[in-house]
């Protein structure tokens, strides 16, 4: 089965409260994380058409702060497929209070497992690009899931030794 990646695209917002605020009255980075991973797993649900599970969180740089009366918009569309694996990219713009001018605040890559009820991988559609605009992703996935691949395997190495009593 192939899905269209129009099918999967996401699109939530949301206003940035006192409580969602450190002190210097931007968006606390963590809970601007749990906004991604909501609508990453929003996308991933459209494109898979069953339950899914949160494998990994690419880097999340923050290139704008997100102020407070700020609106933050979360947008997420699935740009690679592998068997049971999707990446969806997040993509996130804050609209300053007073106007209506979105300014690319951050972005990331994450990746999701479509998963049955008892928690297995089940397979997933392969997507085909209906948008000039997305090609460039599509094209360039190759490169990050390699990346992601490489980084798992010093994890592995990592966790064996983090395992330990380090103290």
């Amino acid at each position: 089965m192939i899905k269209k990646m129009s099918e999967s695209y996401s699109v939530k917002s949301a206003i940035v409260f006192p409580q969602h605020t450190n002190n210097y009255n931007t968006m606390f980075g963590g809970v601007l994380l749990s906004q991604i991973d909501d609508i990453a797993a929003i996308t991933a649900r459209r494109h898979a058409g069953t339950q899914v599970l949160t494998a990994s969180i690419d880097s999340m740089d923050f290139l704008k702060p997100i102020e407070l009366g700020d609106i933050v918009v979360l947008e997420g569309v699935v740009t690679h497929t592998g068997t049971s694996s999707m990446e969806i990219m997040v993509k996130v713009s804050r609209e300053s209070h007073g106007s209506n001018e979105k300014k690319l605040a951050g972005f990331c890559f994450m990746t999701f497992v479509g998963v049955d009820e008892n928690g297995k991988p089940v397979p997933v559609p392969k997507i085909e690009c209906d948008s000039n605009t997305l090609q460039f992703l599509v094209d360039s996935a190759a490169v990050r899931v390699n990346r992601r691949k490489e980084r798992l395997t010093h994890t592995k190495e990592l966790a064996a030794y983090i395992e330990q009593e380090l103290f």
